[in-house]
C-alpha cells in the first residue's frame, strides 16, 4: 500500500467533512471544497480522522489512494489556512498593479498585459515588483502563478523576468571576444 495513504488525515476543529459514497465535501472557515474520489478507494471517517482503504482487487488502487489522500489533505489545509504563492518582478520598469478584478502588468513589452483574476483567487501587490496570489485551492493558486510567470519567464543572461520568490536562476556567461 502507498505510504502516503497509510497516514490518516486529522480533521482540525472548525472543519466539517461529509462523505457520501465517493463525494467528499469539506467546509471550513475559509470556504467549501468538494472532491469526487475514485470508486476503487474507500474512505472512512472515524472520530476526527479520515482513513483510506484501496480495493486490493484493482491493480493501481494503492497509488490512487495515495493521490486521493494528498488531494484531501490539501483541501483540509486550504479551508483552514489557505495557500499563498509570491512572485517577484525583476527588471527595469517592470511593475504590477491590481485594479478591481484585473492584474495590470508592465513587463517591458510595447503593450501592458491585463490578466483577469479567476474566481476564488485573491491577488495582492504590496509593492510594484511583488505579486502575492492567495486562495483555498492549491492547484488553482499554482496554476495562476505559473500563468503570470509565463508572460515573461526569467532569462538566463541578466535574470530579468517574473520569478517565484526564492527561485534561483542559474545565469549563463555572456559572449566573449
Amino acid at each position: 500500500m502507498s505510504r502516503v495513504a497509510k497516514k490518516p488525515i486529522v480533521i482540525p476543529a472548525g472543519v466539517e467533512v461529509s462523505i457520501h459514497g465517493s463525494e467528499v465535501k469539506i467546509k471550513g472557515p475559509k470556504g467549501t471544497m468538494q472532491l469526487h474520489s475514485q470508486e476503487m478507494v474507500g474512505l472512512k471517517k472515524e472520530n476526527n480522522e479520515i482513513t483510506f482503504v484501496p480495493d486490493e482487487k484493482i491493480e493501481n488502487s494503492d497509488a490512487i489512494a495515495g493521490t486521493t489522500r494528498a488531494l484531501l489533505g490539501n483541501m483540509v489545509t486550504g479551508v483552514t489556512k489557505g495557500f499563498e504563492r509570491k512572485l517577484v518582478l525583476v527588471g527595469v520598469g517592470f511593475k504590477a498593479q491590481v485594479q478591481g478584478k484585473v492584474l495590470n502588468l508592465a513587463l517591458g513589452f510595447s503593450h501592458p498585459i491585463k490578466f483577469s483574476i479567476p474566481v476564488g483567487i485573491i491577488i495582492e501587490t504590496p509593492s510594484q515588483t511583488e505579486v502575492i496570489i492567495k486562495g483555498i485551492d492549491r492547484h488553482m493558486v499554482g496554476q495562476v502563478a505559473a500563468k503570470i510567470r509565463d508572460f515573461r519567464p526569467p532569462e538566463p543572461y541578466k535574470g530579468k523576468g517574473v520569478r517565484y520568490d526564492g527561485e534561483v536562476i542559474v545565469k549563463k556567461e555572456g559572449k566573449k571576444k
